[in-house]
C-alpha cells in the first residue's frame, strides 16, 4: 500500500498560493505587456477571473470522487486502458514541467546571481533538495510551506513599500487603448501558468485533505490570492518600468527590484526579489514532481513511491540541461507549444471528464454504493 497522509485546509491553501504564484511573479509581467502594453494589468485581472472558473471546475471534478487522486479518477471514469493513457499524459506533463522549472531556476541563477557557476551545478543542488522533499512526504512539504509563506509575504510587503516612490502613473495611460481581443490573448499565459496547471493539485485535493469540503473554498481563495499578487507585481512593473521595458525584459520584476532607491542608502536589493521567486518556484516544482512520482507509483500499483525519486530525480536534472538550447528557444516554447499543450491536458481532458461523468453518473453512483 502507498502511504496515505492528511494535511489540513490551511496547509493546502498555502500550497495553492505558492503554486499559483510560481514562475508567474518573475516572467508573466513580460508576457502580459508584450501584447497588452500598458493594459497588461487589465489582462492580469481578466486572466485571474477566468482562472478562478477553471479552478472551480477542478474542485467539482475532485469532489465527485473525494477519496481518489486524479490518476484514480481517470481509471474510474475512462476504464483501465484509456484511463492509463490519460494518466500517462498527465504524468509526462508534470514531469516535463518539473524539468522546465529546474531549467528556469538554473538559467536565472547563472545569469543574475552566480554567473561564474555552471548551470549543471545549480540544477543538481536544486534537484537534491527537491528529491529530499518528496521522500520526506506531503506532510513535511505542507509544514515547510507554512513557514516559507510568512517569509514570502514579509519580503513582498517590503518590496511594494520600497518601490512605491518610483511609481509614475503616466506609464499606465491611456487605459483600454488596446483591443479587448488582444487583452484576452495576452491573458492566456497567466491563465495557463497560474490556473490551468493547478490540475496537478488534484493529486492532493481532496484525497489527502482532512476536510475536503472546506478545502474547496481554500482552493479558490488560494488561487485568488496568488492571482492578486501577480496582478500587483504586473501593475508595479508597468508603473515603474513602463510597458515597453517590461515587455523587453526576460525577468521584469527582477529589474523592478533594481530600481529601489531609498535615500541612496537602501539600493540594489534585487536579491530579495530573487528570494521571493525561488520560494514560489521551489514549491511549485515540488508539487509537479510529487504529482509525477506519486502518480506513476499509483498507476503501476507500487507499494512505495520513494524508490522512484532517485532515478526520476537524475532524469529531471539531465532533461533540464538539454531541454532548451538557449533562452530564446525557451521563450518561443512558453508562448506557443506550452500554451496548446496545457490547454489539451489541463482543459480539454477535464471537460471530457465532465461529459463522461454526466453520461455515467448513475452507473458510478451505483458502483460507489455497492462498494460501501
Amino acid at each position: 500500500m502507498l502511504p496515505t497522509v492528511k494535511i489540513n485546509s490551511y496547509q493546502f491553501l498555502v500550497l495553492v498560493i505558492l503554486f499559483t504564484i510560481g514562475t508567474s511573479i518573475l516572467v508573466i509581467p513580460s508576457a502580459l505587456a508584450a501584447n497588452a502594453k500598458q493594459d497588461a494589468w487589465i489582462a492580469a485581472i481578466l486572466g485571474m477571473g477566468i482562472g478562478l472558473l477553471i479552478v472551480w471546475l477542478f474542485t467539482k471534478i475532485g469532489l465527485w470522487f473525494p477519496n481518489l487522486t486524479y490518476i484514480q479518477v481517470n481509471k474510474t471514469l475512462f476504464g483501465k486502458w484509456i484511463g492509463n493513457i490519460f494518466s500517462l499524459l498527465f504524468i509526462f506533463m508534470t514531469f516535463l514541467y518539473t524539468a522546465i522549472l529546474l531549467y528556469y531556476s538554473g538559467s536565472f541563477l547563472t545569469i543574475h546571481v552566480m554567473p561564474n557557476t555552471p548551470m549543471a551545478a545549480t540544477n543538481i543542488l536544486f534537484a537534491i533538495i527537491l528529491v529530499m522533499a518528496i521522500r520526506l512526504g506531503l506532510e513535511t512539504i505542507a509544514r515547510s510551506a507554512e513557514i516559507f509563506i510568512a517569509i514570502f509575504f514579509i519580503l513582498f510587503f517590503i518590496l511594494v513599500v520600497f518601490i512605491a516612490p518610483e511609481v509614475e502613473f503616466k506609464n499606465i495611460q491611456p487605459v483600454l487603448e488596446i483591443d479587448i481581443n488582444k487583452i484576452f490573448q495576452s491573458s492566456l499565459p497567466l491563465i495557463v501558468v497560474s490556473s490551468l496547471n493547478t490540475i496537478s493539485l488534484l493529486m492532493i485535493f481532496p484525497a489527502f485533505i482532512n476536510r475536503p469540503s472546506s478545502a474547496k473554498k481554500h482552493f479558490l481563495i488560494g488561487n485568488l490570492i496568488g492571482g492578486l499578487i501577480v496582478t500587483i507585481i504586473t501593475i508595479l512593473c508597468i508603473l515603474v518600468l513602463g510597458s515597453d521595458m517590461t515587455a523587453l525584459q526576460m525577468f521584469p520584476s527582477y529589474e523592478l527590484a533594481k530600481k529601489i532607491n531609498i535615500g541612496n542608502f537602501v539600493t540594489r536589493i534585487e536579491a530579495m526579489m530573487a528570494a521571493l521567486w525561488i520560494i514560489c518556484l521551489y514549491f511549485k516544482m515540488v508539487i509537479y514532481f510529487y504529482a509525477a512520482v506519486f502518480g506513476l507509483a499509483q498507476m503501476f500499483q507500487l507499494k512505495d513511491y520513494r524508490p522512484l525519486t532517485y532515478p526520476l530525480g537524475m532524469i529531471v536534472v539531465i532533461l533540464s540541461l538539454v531541454i532548451f538550447p538557449n533562452n530564446l528557444e525557451q521563450s518561443v516554447y512558453d508562448t506557443t507549444i506550452d500554451i496548446y499543450f496545457s490547454l489539451t491536458i489541463c482543459l480539454l481532458l477535464p471537460l471530457l471528464m465532465v461529459v463522461v461523468y454526466a453520461i455515467r453518473k448513475k452507473q458510478l453512483q451505483k458502483l460507489r454504493k455497492h462498494r460501501n
